[in-house]
């Protein structure tokens, strides 16, 4: 019985509720059925409610801050069970701006049974609220008169500016022939007679000018009450005709005080314009610390509901947090290679490996050819070997331990890049079926995913080998090329690398590459190997009937293997090929080996500058035919910068083709400046000065092709297959050993 790490699934679970509330918060914002322009709907009905010039009652609340502990049950049954007309919000009535406290507001206020108007606060304004307040109530400042009463309500938060806000007023007042004037803002113009406690000027109304500006238009137009909120507790001042109210207990934190309680007020306003107001405390306790205690209860309680969803949000990503600083602390890892393993048990007996790739034979690429040797060379050794790749057009009729899988989408012009469908269950089942002891993935995405995917399920190693610099594939992801470039490309790898249990890289520059993005699996450079033996002799009649095809008569031979693609700098190697051709007397050919989806362009290029008789595009070769190409040269020329390893200079070599290539991370472990060949920053006068040296240079030339065959003698596929399946032994026993430590 595998045990799972509780602190992994409590990570993850914490991960999971995050996206989750995230996600529903998107929801919220972007998709759920909105509700608009509330305020028309009420005052309908406080008019349904309320006669032309008769007398008003209603209720006047502070601070609700979406409380469901105080106002929605306790204060909400309350009010229904008064004969009150309607209920108007001073402020603050939800906690927050974003939209989930709107839509719960909404669901608290769907408990009345009166209708109710807000007042345009400051917590009505966070979190960009203004505009959800506009669409789903109506205006900042704004005007009802029922009975014989105007309400008057008026933007503190600074959103609408006051100048253009005491214009209005003057001229509403002005006309005005109401008996009773009730103004509502969401900042108290005065300060209270007991200062609420950690309060600020922020609290109360600015600017200076605006309060200044609307206590002289209380006063000349005789304003009978002014409701304001924003601040924990309730505050009564008289200035000549006018009551100043501050009301704020009608939810959230009050410290249970004198001053600082919950409540709400009641008015009642006659025909003639007779204002009567009364508060209503509520009690929440009556011994002081219980009284203490139950307010901080309620305030945790009302705290949970208002913002449920990002206190939950914030308690997972804080757990989140936690359980990976534990781990990086107080769980200790050791860096260094595992010496203790024992991989002589999984050496002495066939291995079972299935293969994932997104190409293979037929096409033509330095992947496939890759895997093709290792499959020859492991089968050569007793092993046995499953292989999953796309389906082809022109593969062979009759495969054995292939797995073929049709395409959903191809790529390229030459439909060279294949997207397979991975959803088939039958490629799963047949992987099943040959019960692999490895799985092998040649790719970081697609076949590859599914290929990790179905090592997790099989509870078997997962190896990975790194071919390719993808940021170089940028041209074929439909994504901004510099976004995939520069980060895509390196997340990807990471988090795929780490992913799996070893880690195979063809030179040592690779491997730096991948510790530098953040690789901490093990990992083993191992150069992909050659048949070096093939390369050694060819048929002189095969390779006299090939020249005289070409037309090749005393020319030197330069030559070239790559797909046509914008990550194999072809483009360098033309204008470079014109510029030599001008710069020395000696005759000589280029043969450029590949195909891909910028062969006609390349073309035309080639045919704009006059090339045709020095630059050849050749086509694609079948592998068993590249040793008699190779051996039509006399040196090898590369500029590509997206290699590996450059498996194909390795085959140049192993035919006595010395090397010049542009400097890169596969470059530099295989190309010795000045013993097999040179190498050269991206700089197109230093290759062709390199290039016109091997060309004119017979004795430097012939030095260094002994030389670079001598080099490539140590890379057989005999060896090649022989190492990967000791690192596939390795995983094996890292496993199991994991495995026994799990079990205990």
């Amino acid at each position: 019985m595998i045990r799972r790490n509780p602190l992994k699934l409590l990570f993850y679970l914490c991960l999971l509720m995050v996206l989750a509330l995230v996600g529903y918060k998107v929801y919220l914002n972007f998709f759920k059925q909105d509700f608009e322009a509330l305020h028309s709907d009420q005052v309908e009905r406080i008019y349904q409610r309320t006669s032309p010039g008769a007398g008003i009652r209603f209720a006047v609340v502070g601070n609700i801050n979406n409380s469901v502990g105080i106002f929605e049950r306790r204060i909400i049954p309350a009010l229904n069970a008064t004969d009150l007309d309607f209920l108007v919000s001073a402020g603050n009535a939800v906690s927050g701006g974003g939209e989930d406290k709107y839509r719960a507001l909404q669901g608290t206020l769907s408990h009345l049974n009166m209708p109710y108007l807000l007042t345009f606060g400051p917590n009505e304004y966070d979190d960009f609220g203004s505009f959800r307040f506009y669409e789903h109530y109506g205006p900042h400042f704004y005007s009802v008169r029922t009975g014989n009463t105007r309400l008057i309500f008026l933007d503190s938060t600074g959103k609408t500016p006051w100048a253009w806000q005491m214009r209005w007023l003057r001229d509403l007042l002005a006309n005005d022939t109401s008996n009773a004037h009730v103004l509502f803002v969401g900042h108290p113009p005065l300060t209270p007679n007991t200062p609420a406690l950690f309060d600020d000027e922020d609290d109360y109304l600015q600017p200076e000018a605006f309060r200044s500006e609307l206590l002289d238009v209380i006063s000349k137009y005789d304003i009978g009450l002014v409701f304001s909120a924003n601040v924990a507790l309730y505050d009564e001042q008289q200035i000549g005709n006018t009551r100043f109210i501050t009301s704020g207990g009608a939810g959230g934190l009050v410290l249970n005080t004198d001053d600082s309680f919950y409540h709400y007020v009641e008015v009642a306003i006659s025909p003639d314009g007779d204002i009567q107001h009364e508060m209503k405390p509520l009690e929440v306790g009556q011994h002081p610390i219980w009284k203490q205690l139950e307010s901080l209860w309620f305030f945790i309680y009302s705290l949970f509901y208002t913002g449920y969803l990002n206190f939950i949000l914030i308690v997972a990503v804080l757990v989140a947090i936690t359980i990976k600083l534990y781990q990086l602390i107080f769980i200790g890892k050791d860096y260094y290679p595992d010496y203790d393993l024992d991989p002589t048990p999984w050496l002495d007996k066939p291995i079972r490996v299935a293969m994932f790739t997104n190409n293979y034979l037929p096409f033509i690429g330095g992947v496939p050819i890759s895997i093709e040797r290792l499959r020859s060379g492991l089968e050569n050794q007793g092993d046995e070997t499953l292989i999953v790749a796309p389906r082809y057009k022109n593969q062979p009729e009759q495969e054995t331990n292939v797995v073929r899988v049709p395409s959903m989408l191809a790529m390229g012009e030459k439909r060279e890049f294949r997207l397979a469908n991975v959803f088939l269950a039958r490629i799963r089942k047949q992987v099943r079926a040959f019960k692999p002891d490895v799985i092998h993935l040649h790719h970081p995405f697609w076949l590859g995913s599914l290929g990790l995917f179905m090592a997790r399920r099989l509870r078997i190693p997962a190896v990975y080998t790194y071919h390719t610099r993808l940021e170089h594939y940028a041209h074929f992801v439909p994504l901004p090329g510099m976004l995939f470039r520069n980060l895509i490309s390196h997340a990807l790898i990471k988090r795929f690398a780490n992913r799996c249990d070893s880690v195979i890289v063809p030179t040592y520059s690779t491997e730096e590459y991948l510790r530098m993005i953040g690789v901490k699996t093990p990992t083993f450079v191992q150069p992909t190997g050659i048949e070096y033996n093939r390369f050694q002799s060819v048929d002189e009649a095969q390779l006299q009937a090939l020249r005289e095809q070409l037309g090749l008569t005393n020319q030197k031979v330069f030559i070239s293997v790559a797909r046509l693609s914008n990550e194999k700098n072809i483009d360098f190697m033309i204008t470079a090929i014109d510029r030599l051709r001008r710069e020395t007397e000696v005759p000589f050919r280029f043969l450029m080996i590949g195909d891909g989806h910028q062969r006609d362009r390349l073309q035309k290029k080639i045919e704009s500058l006059g090339l045709e008789s020095h630059f050849y595009l050749a086509g694609a070769i079948q592998p068993e035919d590249m040793a008699l190409w190779y051996n039509l040269g006399d040196a090898f020329l590369f500029a590509s910068k997206s290699e590996t390893q450059g498996m194909v200079i390795l085959e140049a070599m192993s035919a006595g083709l010395p090397v010049v290539a542009v400097r890169s991370s596969g470059i530099d472990d295989v190309v010795r400046d000045g013993q097999n060949g040179f190498k050269t920053p991206e700089n197109q006068g230093r290759w062709t000065a390199c290039a016109r040296q091997l060309l004119e240079d017979d004795a430097l030339r012939e030095e260094l092709s002994q030389k670079a065959r001598h080099f490539a003698a140590d890379y057989s596929v005999e060896q090649f297959a022989k190492d990967v399946r000791g690192i596939y032994a390795n995983s094996l026993a890292a496993r199991a050993k994991l495995k026994k430590h799990r079990n205990g």
